[in-house]
């Protein structure tokens, strides 16, 4: 028979291989359309002149993407709590740890990515109204909210945090019964080379890293997420019948 703990459980194992699986595929989709429309990322290297008037050029659909993208980083949420569950067996103060962890990524990075359709998008209203003297004022006003949210809170810490969450993670699934040596590997090895590529904004030497970790985290958070819906299937006793003497 299975007990509701055991259920509730599952549940929560199955949501966090989920979100994770939501997010493997909604941050390159996204991060892909923003490309497009907004030659994101390459644009965060111009000024408040160039970026601030072609934010709001892309109109009502562009400030939707960035709310959505702003809100994907929220999947770490369940993420860390479906990963708890699944590996506290082996790794209960270590999975612990690698929860909270989660939830700071999740935070900071939405924190980072809210500005572009709330903050900026105000600032790119104003820039287009504003005189010389005034935009020499939105410009500081834009140039430290990159700074503060986008570069150390955003990408810094948040880029931080998840690596550290993937690293724990990985070690975790080292630790299980029933997880294959190479994924709890990858987790490390993914998580590792997000410590290294978080860098990339005061150290060009580790531009490399940082185009592998484009392509190695979505297909990390991808893996780790199956393996959590697999891990959260219900399960079902099979009811063995004795015959009749």
């Amino acid at each position: 028979m299975v007990t509701h703990g055991v259920k509730q459980t599952n549940g929560i194992v199955l949501s966090g291989g989920l979100a994770l699986v939501v997010g493997a595929i909604g941050f390159p989709v996204v991060s892909k359309y923003l490309a497009v429309t907004f030659q994101y990322p390459d644009v965060l290297q111009g000024g408040a002149a160039g970026v601030l008037p072609a934010l709001l050029a892309t109109g009502s659909s562009g400030r939707a993407a960035w709310a959505f993208y702003a809100l994907l980083p929220m999947i770490f949420v369940p993420a860390g709590v479906g990963a708890y569950e699944a590996l506290r067996g082996r790794s209960a103060g270590l999975m612990r740890a690698a929860m909270l962890f989660a939830l700071v990524a999740a935070v900071s990075m939405t924190l980072g990515l809210m500005r572009w359709p709330s903050i900026h998008w105000e600032l790119a209203r104003a820039w287009v109204r504003a005189d010389p003297n005034e935009q020499l004022v939105l410009t500081a006003l834009f140039d430290g909210l990159n700074s503060y949210l986008g570069n150390y809170v955003g990408e810094f810490l948040g880029e931080l945090s998840y690596s550290i969450f993937f690293v724990l993670s990985g070690v975790g699934l080292l630790r299980h019964e029933r997880a294959p040596v190479w994924l709890g590997l990858w987790g490390i090895a993914t998580g590792a080379l997000g410590l290294i590529n978080m860098w990339r904004n005061v150290a060009p030497a580790v531009e490399q890293a940082a185009r592998l970790n484009h392509y190695l985290l979505p297909l990390w958070m991808l893996g780790f997420g199956t393996w959590l819906l697999l891990r959260g299937r219900p399960f079902v006793p099979v009811l063995v019948t004795r015959p009749s003497s």
